[in-house]
């Protein structure tokens, strides 16, 4: 397994200077206006083998070519930028002490450096689509399936041990479609950090609580937490943090060495039985397969697609000095990193990282004091929020084909109730009719029927009609539009998708007559 890991990470490497030297190729000839002679291409040997010398050093350390290039994401497009300014800045170093950079035109290094990003950035993006394409498309004929499957169960497990790398494989071989492990607890600070396998090291046994909370901010909500090591191996700390976690009911608790009959103890007898107090909605929406067969198959559903890369990428071009100037103040008043990622549920239920500016800062204090949510937001965030540039980033998102422009918000994982999930049949958008018709001043029973409706109704005249509400929204705040949200009521029980105990009575007790 290790041999094939380096073999990847040689090959990613080679195709990373392959094509950071053919961007010096492509330079030259928009620089000479596509008129390359000999003479320029031996001037320019010297800024060739400065670049190469310093990449082969730069681009393993680096780590992007560790990277998997189909699930890359906005911080791997980040650290290939830093990567290419370095390389960029050493090169031109290199060549002035050689030769002060003789015959070698001093816009050719900037020309480099924005051609060998777009390369470096555009083949994983290429390679990202084409996977997403792959995943999507049983989805687009038939999303129901997906739509109706159970959700991934996300495990946290504690402790590193031969027993953690055996169970670590076992669901890798096994189980990858049912379960995700979302990160380790180590047994010494020295751990934190390092990877077991592909699966990073959090924290310490001790810090659970922290972990398991900040993985909520992120839309990671654990379900399960695994203990690969015995329990009375750990310190009181970390047993008293595991217990108080079990008995509160909100995450299984297993213990791999009881559950192999390995060790016996009281840990069956503690609280095997959890409690499950979850109020079922009674709002539920029932599409036929003929219909969604037919829906997914909608010549509109390409156009968008179109239509959302071309104008997402035109617009990341155009915004990117404002996403610059934006990450800078971010870094200066909340601090590094100047994004925040979240994992949401997008078309079809599967997940994926949404990226927003940062608008609050750390949960604690250097203390170690927990912060109220007023206290981290800044003035500037609270700009960001209330103008909603802190979603810039999501138009990365759009490029890569996990969001649209428009189409409905991505709920939390907890937040997207099952019975809510045909709201998942298109892909999740910046701004959607639930939010121009009513916003966050909605019952999420309103804001669930709306995203159906629009489901429903998708079309180019109505995705206009979102997007030119979605400007006094912005500008003079949200506003409930009731005739709207009436008619979409009435408009999914004619046609059958409520459930049938929400039919006509249903809108009737929510939308009395006036």
């Amino acid at each position: 397994m290790r041999a094939g890991d380096d073999m990847r990470s040689l090959v990613g490497f080679l195709i990373d200077f392959v094509l950071l030297l053919f961007a010096i190729v492509v330079a030259l000839l928009l620089r000479e206006n596509f008129e390359l002679t000999v003479t320029c291409l031996i001037d320019a040997i010297p800024y060739f083998a400065a670049t190469a010398t310093v990449a082969v050093f730069v681009l393993p350390v680096s780590g992007i070519n560790r990277s998997i290039w189909r699930m890359s994401t906005l911080p791997n497009y980040v650290r290939i930028v830093l990567a290419i300014t370095v390389i960029v800045v050493a090169a031109v170093a290199m060549t002035f002490a050689f030769n002060r950079m003789d015959g070698v035109a001093r816009s050719l290094p900037i020309l480099h450096g924005i051609l060998a990003i777009s390369l470096l950035v555009g083949a994983r993006v290429l390679m990202r689509m084409c996977y997403i394409a792959r995943q999507t498309r049983k989805a687009a004929m038939a999303p129901m399936k997906i739509v109706t499957d159970e959700l991934i169960e996300t495990i946290l497990v504690v402790g590193i041990s031969r027993l953690a790398e055996t169970y670590l494989q076992s669901i890798a071989e096994l189980a990858r479609n049912r379960f995700k492990v979302v990160g380790i607890l180590g047994r010494s600070r020295r751990h934190v950090g390092r990877l077991v396998g592909t699966t990073k090291v959090l924290g310490l046994p001790e810090q659970i609580e922290t972990v398991v909370s900040d993985l909520e901010l992120h839309g990671v909500f654990v379900d399960r937490i695994v203990v690969a090591c015995s329990f009375d191996s750990l310190s009181e700390n970390a047993q008293t943090s595991l217990l108080a976690i079990e008995q509160s009911g909100s995450i299984e608790l297993h213990f791999l060495a009881e559950r192999l009959g390995l060790e016996k103890g009281s840990h069956d007898e503690r609280a095997s039985a959890k409690v499950c107090d979850e109020i079922k909605s009674r709002l539920s929406f029932q599409i036929s397969p003929d219909d969604i067969n037919t829906f997914g198959q909608r010549h509109y559903w390409k156009l968008k697609r179109f239509g959302d890369f071309f104008s997402a990428a035109v617009l990341i071009v155009l915004l990117a000095p404002v996403m610059l100037t934006i990450g800078l103040f971010v870094s200066m008043t909340i601090g590094l990193p100047v994004t925040f990622w979240q994992q949401r549920p997008g078309i079809g239920g599967r997940l994926f990282r949404l990226y927003k500016f940062r608008t609050m800062a750390g949960a604690y204090t250097p203390e170690g004091r927990i912060l109220s949510d007023d206290a981290r937001v800044s003035t500037f965030g609270n700009f960001l929020r209330r103008t909603r540039l802190d979603e810039l980033p999501q138009l990365f998102n759009i490029v890569l084909g996990d969001m649209s422009f428009i189409g409905p918000r991505p709920l939390l994982p907890r937040d997207q109730a099952e019975s809510y999930r045909a709201r998942l049949l298109v892909r999740p958008g910046l701004t959607g009719w639930a939010q121009v018709v009513g916003g966050r001043i909605i019952s999420k029973e309103d804001k669930a029927v709306l995203d159906v409706w629009y489901v429903q109704n998708a079309s180019l005249a109505l995705d206009i009609e979102i997007l030119l509400r979605t400007v006094p929204m912005v500008l003079f705040g949200e506003q409930a539009f009731k005739p709207l949200i009436k008619r979409a009521w009435t408009d999914l029980n004619v046609i059958g998708v409520l459930r049938e105990d929400l039919s006509h009575e249903a809108t009737k007790l929510m939308y009395p007559a006036e």
